[in-house]
């Protein structure tokens, strides 16, 4: 009755999403602020005549609105029913076993292996630095590849790389072979490689409405690169779903890419949450990486990950627990608001 395919998959498992008491939610990644009030307003006045006819399949006010904010021409922006889909697109379209195997961190995204199991891509996970920092000098030496894709910041470690090293390695990498850099979490204190499309026609970058934008639940992302790559991604969606991104979507996504303001302070909020949620870790005598991201990857000596998972849970507060080789001794925090984060502080002062 099933193909071999499918018996083959082995799907992403999302973060929890229990039903059985209300939590204090910090293993999603999601943004603990609001939308722009703009893209309230819209909501609110809806014509819902509008919805009887199909949205519009190329994006066009959106992809202007995102070309002018990032500085780039409009047929280098893709739009596509979330960064996960966005991904898929580009790993449908840009990475050939014929060429080698693809490349990625060995602790990253754990949806990139399940996309190469998806389309039959062959991959090679590369050793991450002894400092949790990913090796981008080990993709080069690790021989042909059909291309490379990391996320920067990483996850789930939170840890982000310089742009001087990703133009080092895009200099130094094969111009027929397409870099991915996944940029979720880039609004939070990373160096984006938008500054380098235009030089390296063999390098897009991946962003989401997910996480500094608020809009987890909107399913919004897109990706920015080369014309030649962005037709690629439209080909691909058009031989897949014309309308992947709903009228309301398009519209609410176009108001918060108008309303900058906004967003750059409850991002600067949450910096400055996750700043001082770290100076609370090392006053416990917690371990944790140094993070670019909106949240914290950390861990305490004698303690392991699950049962920092279990206990926390007990006390009503959800962190990410990673049950695979060489995490099992770390938990990923969310940042939440500061009244959620102090909760936290206190939970470990207390149970841990």
């Amino acid at each position: 009755m099933f193909t071999e395919r499918l018996k083959n998959l082995t799907p992403y498992v999302p973060g929890e999403q229990p039903q059985d008491r209300r939590y204090i939610k910090l293993n999603t990644n999601e943004n603990p602020y609001p939308p722009s009030p703009a893209v309230a307003d819209y909501l609110k006045t809806v014509d819902v005549d509008n919805l009887r006819r199909y949205p519009d399949p190329l994006f066009t006010e959106l992809r202007s609105a995102l070309a002018q904010r990032y500085g780039v021409e409009t047929d280098q922006v893709f739009v596509g029913n979330g960064s996960d889909e966005v991904l898929s697109f580009m790993f449908y379209a840009f990475f050939d076993s014929r060429q080698g195997p693809l490349l990625f961190p060995e602790y990253t995204y754990s949806f990139y292996p399940v996309y190469c199991d998806f389309y039959a891509i062959e991959f090679q996970k590369v050793a991450l630095q002894g400092d949790f920092s990913v090796d981008l000098d080990g993709f080069l030496r690790a021989g042909p590849s059909c291309g490379l894709i990391f996320p920067n910041p990483n996850a789930p470690t939170g840890i982000g790389l310089p742009l001087a090293r990703i133009e080092a390695c895009m200099d130094s990498y094969p111009r027929d072979r397409v870099v991915a850099v996944d940029e979720a979490y880039i609004d939070f204190g990373g160096e984006s490689a938008l500054a380098l499309i235009n030089r390296y026609p063999n390098l897009i970058v991946a962003r989401t409405f997910s996480k500094s934008m608020s809009l987890a639940g909107l399913r919004l992302g897109f990706a920015l690169g080369d014309r030649q790559l962005i037709q690629a991604l439209y080909t691909v969606k058009d031989s897949f779903n014309s309308y992947p991104v709903d009228t309301l979507a398009q519209q609410a996504g176009l108001r918060a890419v108008q309303d900058r303001a906004y967003y750059d302070r409850i991002t600067a909020r949450v910096i400055a949450t996750r700043d001082a949620f770290s100076a609370d870790l090392k006053r416990l005598g917690w371990f944790q990486m140094t993070s670019s991201a909106n949240f914290v990857f950390t861990g305490k000596h004698g303690v392991s990950g699950e049962e920092i998972y279990l206990t926390l849970k007990e006390q009503g507060i959800l962190v990410r627990y990673f049950n695979v080789d060489g995490l099992k001794n770390y938990v990923r925090v969310t940042i939440g608001t500061e009244e959620e984060m102090a909760a936290l502080v206190a939970a470990m002062e207390r149970y841990l």
